[in-house]
């Protein structure tokens, strides 16, 4: 009965010490940034982004304000549509400025648009599958890849996160679609 205990108790001892053994640091910053991000219920920040059609590439510059459900992205650029306003609220996505529409298309089957692409971002940033992450540029990066847990590399939707390791702000964010980089986004200024 005696060995049984120690047994039991050395075994208890053991398993208590690995739970954090075989976490590396980058794991362990993104677990918190997923936790910082899944409080945050409001963030602000200008994005450069960049959507590729294949044979048609588009840049767009944009204020980015996230209030709750509601996310407003005012154009900056091109400067032909610099004012429109997106003000996306949940499954509801409007495009106000005096009657003009601004229309590119679908980047792949599920309806994902430049206007989409920087709540996708944060949605992934949230709750997103992480596949792999790692510390880049002398630590003072951390990636993080996400996609399908069921999917192979290379197929489906796939979305890569870099945040500051030291602010944890959102600075970069590419969406690919079966391997092929759809979009890229750059984030300045990103406050919470």
């Amino acid at each position: 009965m005696r060995k049984l205990l120690l047994c039991v108790l050395m075994t208890t001892l053991l398993l208590a010490s690995c739970g954090t053994a075989g976490v590396s640091e980058a794991e362990e910053l993104a677990l918190t940034i997923r936790g910082e991000y899944l409080a945050m219920d409001r963030c602000a920040a200008q994005a450069s982004i960049t959507a590729d059609y294949g044979r048609r590439v588009y840049e767009y510059g944009m204020a980015v304000s996230v209030d709750g459900e509601e996310t407003l992205l005012t154009l900056s650029k091109p400067e032909t549509v610099a004012g429109l306003c997106a003000r996306l609220t949940g499954e509801k996505n409007l495009l106000e400025f005096d009657g003009v529409a601004l229309e590119t298309g679908p980047l792949d089957e599920n309806g994902l648009t430049p206007v989409s692409a920087v709540p996708a971002l944060l949605e992934a940033a949230r709750s997103g599958y992480i596949t792999t992450c790692g510390l880049e540029e002398d630590g003072t990066v951390l990636r993080v890849d996400c996609g399908d847990p069921a999917g192979s590399p290379g197929s489906g939707t796939e979305i890569v996160l870099w945040f500051d390791a030291a602010t944890h702000a959102l600075t970069r964010g590419e969406i690919s679609v079966d391997g092929f980089r759809v979009i890229l986004c750059q984030f300045s200024g990103f406050t919470w």
